[in-house]
């Protein structure tokens, strides 16, 4: 869970690559942005604002992958991206399913029937247009076998950014920001029932 501190440092790197002319790649695994007194009092809303307008205007090709769980403004900070994937076993949420339980529901016990009406897995995400890709993971889990997980993920990112890295400054900005500006526009089987836990 980054502090204001983990995401300034993000920003002057993706800044570095910007001016070095090298694509970007984030690679997140976290529940979200450090929740305590002491990162609020140290500017994390403002941190995380300044990422997600960074990430938008960089003219370098961006790539995020999600490799395990990916929650909240924490994770979006590092994914605004011209290709978002996620992993095989990975989830990508605005909220957990606790806390959407606690704030729909108010019942903990709620949780499950949240996390499915979030649709926060990876082919959830991919049928929603959310993420571009799922990366295949080892037959074991990625923990088991990091080397091969490795050896997947390389190709993921290779692929994307062999398709990127060919595009100006301008049509990268322009694809990335109508990718952010589809999310939510056509919901259809995709709409959830809100109403029952």
């Amino acid at each position: 869970m980054a502090r204001p501190s983990g995401y300034r440092k993000a920003a002057r790197l993706m800044r570095l690559a910007a001016k070095l002319r090298l694509p970007v790649v984030t690679l997140i695994d976290t529940p979200g942005a450090n929740p305590g007194p002491e990162a609020e009092i140290g500017g994390q809303a403002a941190a995380i604002a300044e990422n997600l307008r960074l990430m938008a205007r960089l003219p370098v090709p961006v790539v995020a992958v999600l490799i395990g769980e990916g929650g909240s403004g924490g994770a979006l900070a590092l994914a605004v991206a011209d290709r978002v994937l996620v992993s095989a076993n990975g989830i990508y949420s605005v909220i957990s399913p606790e806390g959407c339980a606690a704030i729909l529901w108010k019942d903990p016990q709620a949780a499950p029937a949240a996390a499915a009406s979030l649709r926060l897995h990876p082919g959830d995400l991919l049928s929603l247009g959310v993420v571009d890709g799922i990366v295949p993971e080892p037959p074991e889990g990625a923990h088991q076998d990091h080397a091969a997980a490795a050896d997947l993920l390389e190709a993921a990112v290779t692929e994307a950014l062999h398709e990127l890295i060919p595009w100006d400054p301008d049509r990268l900005r322009a694809a990335r920001r109508a990718r952010f500006h589809r999310y939510g526009t056509d919901l259809g089987t995709a709409a959830a029932d809100w109403s029952q836990p």
